[in-house]
């Protein structure tokens, strides 16, 4: 467990989550990529560093109860907005053989208007440690609300807050593949830590190898990369420790990848903020990852 104090806030939308059961009836839970990362890092952290989630939710009571949630789990909700006349979006996880898809509802989700007021979302950045956003993230706002956030986390980045970007790429939140590929880029320029899959990057940058999506990230501007590659080898550059690789030990059962990359990574970001080499994080976010992808739905217990 770490032992120096944090403020870490992610931003991004949190959903209704309706898993599988085993007898096929359905659990609901609440998660989304940056929260499941909030959820996460808050049970590796010390109760001394704080974890803010950032937000909108609507006023209905399905919005009341996850707020509830975010707060029975120790994610602060100081930094959710409400809206008046949205709601929260939902997604059902389908599973086959370990592997998830999914089938969203999110047209009136009011985590579509977290960054429309730039003065309020400065003011949730504003003092924090670390910040981790996705392209869900900026997938889901508006071309203005998106720029609000990348002019806000380049000016935090400028003033000594940590910046994290998972690239998280889902096409069908974009209008097209050419128009989510130039935002992840943009985005990664204002990162310091950039968590990219190499399944995404090679389907839609083309990439050939690990290494071209580090060269990639590390032009445009990020001083760590860390290529998450489902069970294979991570390959990763660190502007002060190099180039280095990570052969994470084998899942012998694999139940539910949903959260996989989410758990990877905020074991990852703890041990960094603890000041943990490239190596012992890797390995941390791998050994969480694994956990998590042997029990069903995005959110489980690992303590113990």
């Amino acid at each position: 467990m770490t032992t120096r104090a944090q403020n870490i806030l992610t931003i991004g939308e949190c959903m209704v989550e309706m898993a599988p059961r085993e007898d096929g009836a359905y659990n609901r839970n609440f998660a989304g990529d940056t929260f499941n990362t909030a959820w996460y890092l808050r049970r590796l952290l010390p109760q001394s560093s704080s974890v803010d989630y950032c937000s909108a939710v609507g006023e209905d009571r399905i919005s009341e109860r996850m707020l509830a949630f975010m707060e029975q789990s120790g994610v602060g909700t100081r930094h959710v907005r409400r809206v008046v006349g949205r709601t929260v979006g939902l997604y059902m996880i389908e599973l086959d053989n370990g592997e998830r898809s999914f089938a969203y509802w999110r047209s009136n989700s009011a985590a579509r208007l977290l960054a429309e007021d730039r003065e309020w979302l400065a003011s949730a950045v504003a003092g924090k440690t670390l910040v981790l956003f996705s392209g869900i993230t900026l997938a889901i706002l508006s071309q203005a609300h998106r720029e609000n956030l990348l002019d806000v986390l380049a000016g935090a980045r400028r003033t000594g807050t940590l910046i994290a970007f998972d690239p998280n790429m889902r096409p069908r939140l974009w209008p097209d593949a050419s128009t989510m590929c130039e935002v992840v880029h943009d985005a990664a320029g204002i990162a310091d830590i950039v968590l990219p899959s190499f399944d995404e990057d090679g389907q839609y940058y083309g990439d050939v190898s690990p290494r071209e999506t580090i060269e990639r990230y590390r032009n445009a501007g990020a001083s760590t990369v860390v290529v998450k590659n489902g069970p294979g080898r991570v390959h990763a550059e660190d502007q002060a420790e190099g180039d280095l690789t990570f052969d994470p030990h084998p899942v012998a059962n694999v139940v539910d990848t949903t959260a996989a990359g989410d758990s990877f990574n905020a074991g990852f970001l703890a041990a960094r903020l603890d000041g943990q080499s490239m190596v012992q994080a890797i390995e941390k976010g791998a050994l969480l990852s694994a956990r998590v992808i042997g029990q069903r739905g995005a959110l489980v217990e690992i303590s113990g």
